[in-house]
């Protein structure tokens, strides 16, 4: 049965790291409406799971965000044996949590011998070939990472230093930039069949 475990310091994090080949902490800021919609509809997701997440308040717990460079909250981080893999920014719905929590990060093919995909997108609210983008990744159960570039400039700046382009959406897929919804290159990066 899934739980939701809170973790009150960089030292407890480090031991819960070592007992848990798959981890998930989500970081949260106690009386934030997007971090109480985070904490709520991760809890939900979890909810009659296997899996178990963790959460940091931190308004509390001021030593882990610093530790993994992390600057804005919610932001659910994955961990594979030890190591921060992914971030996923923001209140997402909770099948998108879901999702993530059941497949394990992993694209097409089988799922015993497929690498792990790290994927993010780059969007806005307003953009509708966005909204497409991800609800594709979502119906294939492709976990990503959403990064809103209009109110995050250092990664608008920075998508537009990898990809020479300013337009969303943007997906980086492994290292590699795709830029709009390029269904056949997307396909190929992430193993989709069909």
């Amino acid at each position: 049965m899934a739980s939701m475990q809170e973790i009150l310091s960089y030292a407890q994090l480090q031991t819960a790291l070592n007992a848990h080949k798959k981890f998930y902490l989500l970081l949260y800021k106690s009386g934030s409406e997007s971090s109480e919609c985070a904490f709520r509809n991760v809890r939900e997701a979890a909810d009659g799971g296997d899996t178990t997440v963790f959460y940091a308040d931190v308004n509390k717990v001021r030593d882990i965000h610093t530790q993994y460079g992390i600057n804005t909250v919610p932001n659910l981080l994955v961990f594979e044996n030890g190591t921060l893999k992914n971030s996923i920014r923001g209140c997402n719905e909770n099948a998108h949590y879901r999702n993530m929590f059941t497949q394990l990060f992993k694209a097409g093919g089988d799922k015993e011998t497929s690498a792990a995909k790290h994927v993010t997108v780059y969007s806005t609210p307003s953009c509708p070939w966005c909204s497409t983008l991800k609800n594709y990744l979502r119906q294939h159960q492709i976990a990503f990472r959403d990064i809103d570039v209009s109110r995050d400039m250092q990664a608008a700046e920075e998508m537009v230093r990898r990809s020479g382009q300013r337009g969303v959406p943007q997906t980086d897929i492994n290292g590699q930039m795709v830029v709009g919804f390029d269904k056949a290159r997307i396909n190929y990066l992430l193993e989709i069949k069909g």
